[in-house]
């Protein structure tokens, strides 16, 4: 089984979960991977400004040419069964195709191109066809194409063949899980991510400041709205704000809190996604608060407490309550606890290993 593309596991850890999981199932494993180095809000941020997309297809070209020659040398020891394309490898799955064109290809189709370009304000007209017909063509070159909820499911053509695989978490987030510890004097809230309107941000940090300094928070990432969410906290007492923080220390970061917050944006794609970071929060055994989507209910169940998608009321009153009593942020640690062995590694890959199995 070959691991292939352009992706970036520091960036993108979900097909370093998806790698990991085949392995723990007895898949041998390797890897022929070049990362471009553009994220995600990157590479929409091109669609915005067309004139930056020489600089895309240069680097795609370059990446391409490096894929290749290693891939030769990959098959010349031993033709891969599988080849798994990682998260945004809408183009390299037409490579992938060209080179190995008998074998199976898995494709983690985690986001789509035509949906998540309009959730970051890029949508309508020539560039919300190219995109969708991107979507389709990078499909229609897959023999499995792997999404993350239900949802997504559906948006994929019937004649398809589609496996659902929750992200899952790496090691790194049950590593970092601190066990049972006594709260401070203050409830500690933690919130990462790029600040595009499916993390609802604005509605965090309105639900922060309606709070007035009852709770610690610690606010991670820039972004779309990152202005917005500055402007609201800036004399808001108890928060730390940082712009970045290393997927090495990530992990420890946010297991040192309480209550880790979810996404609460109202946009299609808001409703259809379980985030990474609601996984990795269950890891670390984190308490967790999210939007209450039928995706999230439906793949976390009991383990997080939700709120209406949207609501800074809602959210600030569901923190307050936690806060007020010790008790009832103890049990919902305890809930992240019991479900987190549910989106291990091993455990999320359980479908495509079946549908791996019932290849000719």
């Amino acid at each position: 089984m070959l691991g292939f593309g352009t992706y970036d596991t520091a960036r993108h850890p979900r097909v370093g979960v998806i790698l990991a999981g085949l392995a723990a199932h007895g898949f041998e494993v390797r890897e022929v991977d070049v990362p471009m180095g553009f994220s995600t809000a990157e590479r929409v941020d091109m669609l915005k400004r067309p004139w930056k997309l020489p600089l895309f297809a240069l680097r795609l070209v370059s990446c391409w040419a490096r894929l290749a020659v290693r891939s030769t040398s990959a098959r010349l020891r031993r033709r891969p069964d599988v080849v798994v394309v990682g998260y945004l490898g809408h183009f390299d799955v037409l490579l992938a195709r060209l080179l190995f064109p008998r074998t199976t290809i898995v494709l983690d189709h985690l986001i789509f191109a035509g949906t998540t370009a309009s959730d970051r304000g890029v949508s309508g007209g020539l560039k919300g066809r190219l995109l969708a017909g991107l979507d389709r063509l990078a499909i229609a070159a897959a023999s499995i194409v792997v999404v993350d909820t239900e949802e997504h499911a559906r948006l994929v053509p019937a004649s398809a063949s589609t496996v659902v695989v929750p992200v899952g978490a790496d090691s790194s987030w049950y590593a970092a899980a601190a066990g049972e510890r006594v709260p401070g004097a203050r409830l500690s809230v933690v919130f990462y991510g790029l600040m595009t309107p499916l993390q609802g941000a604005p509605v965090i940090a309105e639900a922060i400041a309606t709070l007035d300094g009852r709770v610690d928070a610690t606010i991670i990432g820039t972004g779309q709205d990152g202005e917005a969410v500055d402007a609201t906290l800036r004399a808001v007492d108890g928060v730390t704000r940082l712009d970045w923080v290393g997927p090495s220390e990530l992990p420890a970061l946010v297991a040192r809190h309480d209550l880790a917050l979810g996404i609460f944006g109202t946009s299609e794609k808001a409703l259809s996604v379980v985030p990474n970071k609601a996984y990795q929060a269950l890891a670390a055994e984190v308490g967790l608060i999210t939007s209450d989507s039928a995706a999230q209910r439906r793949v976390l169940g009991d383990a997080a407490e939700f709120v209406p998608p949207g609501d800074a009321s809602a959210l600030a009153a569901a923190i307050d309550r936690l806060a007020g009593d010790p008790t009832l942020i103890a049990d919902l640690r305890a809930r992240a606890r019991a479900a987190a062995p549910r989106f291990t590694a091993a455990a999320v890959v359980g479908g495509l290993v079946e549908r791996l199995a019932e290849r000719p």
